[in-house]
């Protein structure tokens, strides 16, 4: 199981985002993280983006509040579908869409087809 953390400095204990394989990740669960339509809104977000280019805080654009919005960014972590990095005071993402796509062939390209209506 693909699973680290970042840990900002040697002398401090907080620790970064738990990210999990998507070869780890069963359908059942990944379909639950798709189902939410904030979360595919993030989805299909990062994917019109490059890799590493988007923070949690260009996000706040989205209809939850903060908490939530780092809810959203924990599921999706937890499924494989996204990776994040510390960059100073910033965490900052990308879509894990190879990895995801070998796991779950065309499940992605469904939600970014979706008509956001």
């Amino acid at each position: 199981m693909e699973h680290y953390t970042d840990v900002r400095s040697p002398s401090n204990t907080t620790r970064g985002p738990v990210h999990v394989s998507p070869a780890e990740a069963t359908l059942q669960a990944a379909l639950d993280a798709l189902g939410d339509p904030v979360r595919r809104r993030i989805v299909r977000e990062l994917a019109g983006v490059p890799d590493w280019s988007r923070a949690c805080a260009a996000f706040h654009h989205l209809p939850v509040a903060k908490s939530t919005l780092s809810h959203h960014f924990a599921v999706l972590r937890g499924v494989g579908l996204l990776e994040q990095r510390e960059q100073g005071a910033r965490r900052l993402n990308r879509l894990r869409r190879p990895e995801f796509d070998a796991r779950f062939p065309g499940l992605l390209a469904l939600v970014l087809d979706e008509d956001e209506t």
